[in-house]
């Protein structure tokens, strides 16, 4: 395995270890049983290759789609950069929260040294800013992985076969590329699975959440074998939405050409506030976005 920091380009072999396991990364004391999401592993990780094999082959079996849904849940909810993107969804909310309380005059009055503004005025001059501690929505994220499970299950896929032996997909910290669909409500999930087979989940966002189907009633799929220039469209999605390290198998001349073209983008989430009655509607999404150097 080759690896490529996305910030200053270095090039380096790690083993999976070092750049795939953070210690107590999956400890939430947040939660009742703070290491509950490694019972959810159990039933992911050991069936990881198997049901990779059963993708390739169009085998497809509920524990198939429960194990790959599972993953991809997992990578959306626990991860570091899951963390940071999921944060704004709850600063979001809390500085709302805050803007209505300060409405209806139900805080204290800031403190003199603050200039005397309002909390409203002094969240919209950012002179001071909401902090969430990022494990809290991780904490969320486990509670619901299920949720996450279901939906993803009972979803549209897409079997992405990548025939080209010399571009190979990549993959990263944050293999679940994001792509916009025809309906503004709906990010697609692009997930690298091996070097030459990844898949496109469509979420349905019209499932019943409230009645979770385990058994993937809904599931269906389709088989792409894709061009080059289909190949290389993913890859870009892989390299941008990569958190901070890109992943490859075989070292080609164009790589390091490739990621550095693609590394100054990553997924950054988004927070749309529309007036609504007396308050306000939040809607959150998630952007690939080019960033400051």
């Amino acid at each position: 395995m080759y690896a490529i920091r996305k910030n200053d380009q270095k090039m380096f072999t790690p083993n999976s270890d070092s750049v795939c396991r953070i210690e107590g990364g999956s400890t939430n004391t947040y939660l009742r049983d703070e290491r509950i999401i490694e019972e959810f592993l159990k039933g992911v990780e050991p069936k990881y290759n198997s049901s990779v094999n059963k993708v390739l082959k169009g085998n497809f079996d509920k524990e198939c789609i429960y194990v790959i849904a599972g993953f991809v849940s997992y990578v959306i909810t626990c991860s570091p950069a899951a963390m940071r993107i999921h944060s704004e969804l709850f600063r979001g909310a809390v500085e709302e929260t805050a803007r209505q309380l300060d409405r209806h005059e139900q805080l204290p009055p800031p403190p003199p040294v603050l200039g005397g503004d309002s909390l409203t005025e002094l969240l919209e001059d950012g002179k001071i800013t909401i902090d969430i501690d990022e494990k809290y929505p991780q904490a969320h994220g486990i509670s619901s992985i299920l949720s996450h499970v279901a939906i993803f299950g009972n979803s549209d896929w897409e079997v992405l076969i990548n025939p080209f032996e010399d571009s190979p997909f990549f993959s990263s910290d944050y293999p679940v590329a994001v792509e916009k669909s025809s309906d503004p409500r709906v990010l697609n999930r692009l997930i690298p699975l091996t070097p030459y087979l990844a898949i496109r989940i469509k979420p349905n966002i019209h499932l019943d959440r409230a009645n979770p189907d385990y058994g993937f009633t809904n599931f269906a799929y389709k088989q792409k074998r894709l061009s080059c220039s289909g190949v290389n469209q993913l890859n870009r999605y892989f390299v941008r939405c990569a958190e901070s390290m890109v992943f490859f198998s075989k070292l080609r001349d164009w790589v390091p050409r490739f990621v550095d073209r693609n590394s100054r983008f990553r997924i950054e989430p988004k927070t749309n506030r529309f007036p609504h009655r007396n308050g306000a509607l939040l809607w959150f999404t998630q952007e690939v976005v080019e960033i400051e150097p």
